[in-house]
């Protein structure tokens, strides 16, 4: 693991050089040992241990110098990427607290690659209108959200962008073909040198006459999607579809493991399609309405879902799972609220009210912990 905190690219060399420095040294020691040999051998024994010692710190030196210069460059790339901790984050934490997770509902974040730039959604209460809202990491903090230009008048929500930050899907209710739509299907957006596209409906088989939500995609394009179409197991299931010669081949069900008679939808695929991590309600083991499972595909099998347990899963609903851009952290969103633990102490009316309009108000917040905290062996 070592490798991942030095750059021994850049080490070894300043090693080398440090290395040839010193034998130099050695060489001169060497020259006064000869003339020195027979008049005092102690002083010829002092100075070798003196040139040894040299040699020693000296790399000691230059490596430590190395490290510090390796130490600021992590931090300069901490400073630039909106998510990543100089800490641990073994436990949950609001992410963004007060500019992205305020006490309104706030959900489903999606990075842009670098981490500079975050889309995510605000829902009124009662879930009748979503907006996806885009905010910018500048000078140490994420800016004030802006509605993003192809969102404010439908409800819009799910934002996923791909790996090389070319495509951008999300869920719309948008109007398709001019026709009011009555569900909410799957749209596309392409990068352009003059931000992103208009959004493109993917149409059949992706979408149906029944509502698709929560995109994701693995490496090689497959899409992994919730919908309630007819034919399922359940109210909801999570499909997916594989994409070849330009299109995507018809969207085959997860089959009885994963899909139940109860509620399975907004999958989050690992990029390699490895594991799964998807949310379902109704199952016994559950600790609140919605929870989030982790399911392994082992050669091409899926493994029996496991609740995400007491970290991740609340008294409440758990939604939106996703993993950053660096593959460090987990995200997602609870709505878990302060006031499911008895409060420690009576409350005035300012710290009431305090309390109802900040995170962990029991609408929507967008948590954060480290991926290795969930225990996942892919």
């Amino acid at each position: 693991m070592i490798h991942s905190l030095f750059p021994f690219s850049q080490v070894i060399p300043l090693l080398k050089t440090a290395q040839r420095f010193c034998d130099l040294r050695w060489q001169a020691c060497e020259k006064r040992r000869f003339c020195r040999r027979v008049d005092n051998p102690r002083d010829v024994d002092f100075n070798w241990t003196i040139v040894t010692n040299k040699n020693y710190y000296t790399l000691i030196l230059v490596f430590c110098l190395c490290v510090c210069c390796f130490n600021r460059d992590i931090n300069a790339q901490r400073a630039n990427n909106g998510y990543a901790s100089k800490q641990p984050i073994q436990e949950p934490i609001v992410f963004g607290s007060g500019i992205i997770s305020t006490g309104e509902f706030d959900s489903h974040p999606a990075f842009m690659p670098d981490g500079k730039t975050l889309y995510f959604v605000r829902s009124t209460p009662n879930f009748n209108l979503w907006t996806i809202l885009v905010s910018q990491f500048q000078k140490g903090k994420w800016s004030e959200p802006e509605v993003a230009p192809f969102s404010g008048q439908y409800s819009d929500a799910d934002p996923f962008i791909t790996a090389d930050g070319k495509r951008l899907f999300f869920i719309s209710s948008r109007p398709v073909m001019g026709k009011q739509n009555q569900d909410l299907d799957i749209y596309v957006m392409e990068k352009t040198t003059a931000g992103w596209s208009e959004p493109k409906n993917l149409g059949v088989p992706i979408n149906s006459d029944g509502a698709e939500w929560y995109p994701t995609l693995t490496t090689d394009g497959t899409i992994y999607f919730g919908s309630d179409r007819t034919g399922g197991k359940g109210r909801t299931d999570i499909y997916r579809s594989r994409f070849a010669d330009g299109k995507y081949a018809e969207p085959e069900n997860l089959g009885d493991v994963i899909n139940t008679q109860f509620n399975e939808f907004e999958p989050y695929i690992s990029p390699d399609e490895n594991f799964l991590i998807f949310m379902c309600g109704g199952r016994t083991d559950a600790r609140g309405g919605f929870d989030l499972y982790l399911s392994y595909n082992r050669q091409g099998a899926w493994t029996k879902p496991v609740n995400l347990g007491d970290k991740i899963n609340s008294s409440g609903n758990e939604y939106s799972p996703m993993i950053s851009p660096d593959g460090n952290y987990f995200f997602w969103t609870s709505v878990r609220s302060f006031a499911e633990k008895p409060l420690e102490k009576r409350m005035n009316y300012r710290e009431l009210m305090n309390k109802l309009k900040s995170p962990q108000n029991g609408l929507g917040d967008i948590y954060q912990i480290d991926l290795n905290a969930l225990g996942i062996k892919p």
